[in-house]
């Protein structure tokens, strides 16, 4: 995940702030991945089975992912006004590998905790490295062929649902896959489209942030792009012909109906989902520039060091899962995963128990993500920094 300025201005902190939100949020998603009692990835958003406590849980966290690679977009237009445009594509490609590699390796293993690695997914952190390396060309295009590009890409992609071929390639491209490469189970989880489109749409807006336009202007524009954006969710979605893989369907009661026409496709990431999730950085950005204070301080902290967070966090809740695993006499073997549909074998507490996991491990993270922030910002002229 793209590493933040430091904070030096009241912009670069309302981009702090929605960053360390979504990764609050995140850990949400991750310790119920993990402590609830049900292991069924793909069942606690299924509007035909999942409660109503478990389906919005899951739900909500859909806006992580989109809203951080928009804001990584932002972060790298503020970068590039610090550099020659040469020195920001070199900097966007080497950010970007280290990324990649850090998902095949460091990240891989948290996941999984499999000392074998017979398990690699191309998650979220490698589709922000591989969104990065294209973003690099980005940068030399005029700022009107970035906005219709990343449209295109977030519009249009859907187009290909129905093209379907059986290799990896392709499956980078555009599909969730599965396959065996020398012995090693790998997961296409993030395909590249329409990502690279999400983070190029960040990069052009963050122009907003510059002359002529001023925080009013920007709270005008923000707001009603937000709020566009939610009327043509709401359109797309209710037409059921285009922008979901999945349509939604009546079911038999009006909630069960109404879960389905919120069930957006994630894997890969559909124009519905798109539509609906990036609503949030819009009007959260438009309406969030001059907030202060305490809580506010407390989100950016997570914002300013998101990818140090983002490891420690995952093992923090793996290593939490393994002792209750041991105590509760599942075993700690139970946390070792081999397939990418995760598997508790039983092990698992109710929804209640896991908000109260994910707070106290929110508590436990802060003052160790703190000290990094104050440890970064006293050292800028590290180099190594700014890939943590």
């Amino acid at each position: 995940m793209t590493n933040s300025l430091p904070l030096k201005s009241p912009r670069i902190e309302s981009i702090d702030l929605p960053k360390g939100l979504v990764m609050v949020l995140m850990a949400l998603d991750h310790t119920r991945d993990y402590f609830y009692q049900s292991g069924l990835f793909f069942e606690v958003s299924n509007p035909a089975v999942a409660s109503v406590p478990v389906y919005i849980t899951r739900i909500i966290t859909h806006v992580c992912a989109p809203t951080f690679s928009f804001l990584a977009g932002i972060s790298a237009f503020f970068s590039g006004k610090k550099r020659s445009r040469s020195d920001l594509a070199l900097f966007l490609v080497k950010r970007g590998l280290w990324l990649v590699f850090m998902e095949l390796t460091i990240i891989s293993f948290a996941w999984y905790l499999n000392v074998n690695f017979t398990n690699l997914d191309l998650g979220v952190i490698w589709v922000l490295g591989m969104s990065m390396i294209f973003l690099a060309g980005f940068v030399y295009l005029p700022p009107n062929a970035t906005l219709i590009i990343s449209l295109a890409l977030i519009g249009g992609h859907n187009l290909l649902d129905r093209l379907h071929f059986d290799n990896v390639w392709w499956a980078i491209l555009h599909e969730v896959y599965t396959t065996k490469i020398w012995g090693i189970t790998l997961t296409v989880v993030y395909p590249i489209i329409p990502w690279i489109g999400v983070m190029a749409l960040g990069y052009y807006f963050g122009r907003f942030y510059q002359v002529p336009f001023d925080p009013a202007s920007r709270k005008r524009i923000f707001n009603r792009i937000g709020l566009a954006t939610i009327i043509l969710f709401l359109v797309v979605r209710w037409l059921n012909v285009y922008g979901d893989p999945v349509p939604w369907k009546h079911l038999p009661t009006p909630e069960r109906t109404l879960m389905s026409y919120f069930n957006v496709s994630k894997y890969p990431p559909s124009l519905s989902y798109l539509l609906l999730t990036l609503t949030f950085p819009f009007l959260f950005l438009a309406n969030s520039e001059k907030w202060s204070g305490k809580v506010i301080d407390f989100f950016c902290v997570f914002g300013r060091v998101p990818f140090f967070y983002y490891i420690l966090h995952l093992y923090t809740i793996r290593i939490t899962g393994m002792i209750g695993a041991e105590l509760t006499g599942y075993g700690w073997q139970t946390a070792i995963q081999t397939q990418f549909d995760i598997n508790l074998h039983g092990f698992g507490f109710s929804l209640p128990v896991v908000y109260l996991i994910w707070l106290s491990i929110i508590a436990a993270l802060y003052p160790v993500c703190k000290w990094f922030d104050g440890y970064k910002r006293k050292h800028s002229e590290q180099w190594w920094l700014s890939y943590l």
